[in-house]
């Protein structure tokens, strides 16, 4: 079972965008979920998640007080709102939930059900 991410695309500095991650055949409030990103030549880094139960979230260095993760659970789909864009947030966006055995969410290590991304391109 994998998860959909969707809603990227190009956008100028200091825009915005909403990603969303949407999943079938499970709920996704019964697990954390956590979006990653990975940018030509570099190594995938966790940029937000939200925990399972008590919803606390995690954010990277990079993205605080500019990005939000959030769950809409009518719709079994977590979003990712970005504001303020910069270059250096261009990359592939992926959604994945954890397995249950642990995980960290700023490597992505104990993550599955990995979609396909979705491309985020901040460029003037």
């Amino acid at each position: 079972v994998q998860l959909q991410a969707s809603g990227g695309g190009l956008v100028q500095p200091g825009g915005s965008l909403r990603l969303s991650c949407s999943a079938s055949g499970f709920p996704l409030d019964t697990y954390a979920v956590g979006w990653f990103r990975q940018a030509p030549g570099k190594e995938r880094e966790g940029v937000a998640c939200i925990f399972r139960g008590d919803d606390m979230t995690y954010y990277a260095d990079s993205v605080k007080g500019r990005f939000t993760i959030s769950r809409d659970n009518s719709k079994n789909t977590v979003y990712l709102q970005m504001n303020g864009l910069k270059p250096e947030d261009t990359g592939v966006y992926y959604c994945a939930r954890d397995w249950g055995m642990g995980y960290v969410c700023s490597t992505g290590s104990g993550f599955g059900s990995w979609g396909q991304g979705t491309q985020v391109t901040v460029s003037s």
